[in-house]
């Protein structure tokens, strides 16, 4: 839930549904149409990637054998027992002091939307989180719940228990957190450059430098190999692009939370759980068995790879038939040389070393092995990154820019997305 405005991803059975994505049946997961499209940051409130979304129903109690039972656990019987152990440094805040810090909740101070309830623009003082008026202090994303949401006690939970209790550079601060009766309302540090895919999918947005692509994935990867080799492992389970919110200098933090769960214990492999997450990005394994590893992660950061090198969505439905799949499209390509060239995002306009392509294409068809003992671990994807990161070339000097019109081989398509589609992360929202 990060930056999170509202639910996580949209939990129905696979979430972060397209435009144009309709009703579909895979085996074991139950997934049904989300009944209008919102606009949500990845403060873990709004649509997955593309942007439809309803209200995420409750994850029924994880079951099934050979794995650990899901981590996070039941559902705490009140708020209280949801901070217990939490960052003792969080501010509890009075929902006066967030109605004064909001300016009473006004509409237009709205940054997004989503089944949780929405994500409001605030102000308060840097030292104590006083409430503070507009241009005043620091800028902070206020989440509030719908009083009528039958999740918001549970995303509300998972976000307290996960971003209380850890703290890492490349993870969305939250600064404090506030409970009234049915009231439940988050307060996270403001991220001004949205989400990594409002970075590479909004219409008007300048293309990011290759160098500050690379630059976010390493931020990413040290994000996810943190919650990985903490002392209770944490498995992500919804690594994408709108859950990437990055800061004025777009270094990057993990948000939503919503879908977190504690690893393996007792020596076991895997949780046993129900198949929750976003398509394009979550695990062949998992989606087939509900088994979700720790490596179940490194496929998502494989597909975010690949969206960083190509500029292209994980799932796009008004893609030409065969290539709606971003990883079933580019895989082929990202072995041989003269196809690869192909592929890498045109707003480069080829000023990348050409070595360091080859070499994260190499790194992306290691996360995405179907066999996830084949895939590398997060750290060292971080380390691989890092040594990429050092490749240096000549870079030939840049023609005229691009338009965000992309035509990448047989495909062609806009790279932007009407205003009114929404999307987790930074995405819609006009700061």
């Amino acid at each position: 839930m990060g930056n999170c405005w509202g639910p996580p991803v949209d939990d129905v059975g696979l979430s972060s549904f397209n435009p144009g994505i309709h009703d579909t049946s895979i085996p074991g997961v139950t997934v049904r149409r989300p009944p209008s499209p919102v606009s949500i940051p990845g403060y873990g409130g709004g649509g997955g990637s593309t942007g439809r979304r309803g209200d995420r129903p409750r994850e029924a109690p994880d079951s099934g054998t050979g794995g650990e039972k899901g981590g996070s656990g039941p559902a705490p019987a009140t708020a209280a027992a949801a901070v217990e152990g939490v960052d003792g440094r969080l501010k509890v805040f009075t929902l006066e002091e967030l109605r004064s810090a909001t300016r009473n909740f006004r509409p237009d101070s709205v940054l997004g939307e989503g089944g949780f309830g929405k994500v409001f623009k605030g102000w308060v003082e840097q030292k104590t989180y006083a409430p503070s008026r507009p241009g005043v202090g620091i800028p902070v994303a206020v989440k509030k719940s719908n009083p009528d949401s039958s999740q918001g006690l549970q995303e509300w939970q998972a976000e307290v228990r996960f971003l209380g209790k850890f703290s890492h550079p490349n993870l969305v601060k939250l600064l404090g957190y506030c409970w009234d009766n049915r009231q439940f309302l988050l307060v996270y540090e403001y991220m001004k450059n949205r989400s990594l895919e409002h970075q590479l999918f909004s219409k008007g947005v300048e293309p990011l430098t290759w160098n500050l692509r690379l630059q976010i994935a390493i931020g990413a990867a040290r994000g996810l190999a943190f919650l990985h080799n903490s002392e209770k492992s944490v498995i992500y389970r919804d690594f994408k692009t709108s859950n990437i919110l990055l800061d004025s200098d777009f270094n990057a933090k993990l948000s939503d939370f919503g879908l977190a769960k504690l690893g393996p214990t007792d020596g076991r492999s895997h949780i046993t759980t129900q198949v929750l997450g976003t398509y394009g990005y979550a695990a062949p394994e998992y989606i087939a068995t509900g088994h979700l590893y720790i490596k179940s992660d490194v496929y998502g950061f494989g597909v975010v790879l690949l969206e960083l090198l190509t500029g292209l969505p994980a799932l796009d439905q008004n893609r030409p038939s065969g290539s709606h799949s971003l990883v079933d499209w580019a895989k082929p390509s990202l072995s041989e040389k003269r196809k690869l060239k192909k592929i890498v995002d045109p707003r480069l306009e080829g000023r990348y070393p050409s070595k360091a392509v080859v070499l994260v294409a190499e790194l992306i068809l290691r996360c995405l092995e179907s066999d996830r003992r084949k895939r590398p671990s997060m750290q060292e994807v971080l380390y691989a990154l890092e040594k990429i990161n050092l490749t240096k070339e000549k870079l030939r000097e840049a023609g005229p820019r691009p338009t965000h019109h992309v035509d990448h081989g047989h495909r062609s398509q806009m790279i932007n997305r009407p205003s009114g589609s929404g999307s987790r992360g930074y995405i819609h929202h006009n700061w």
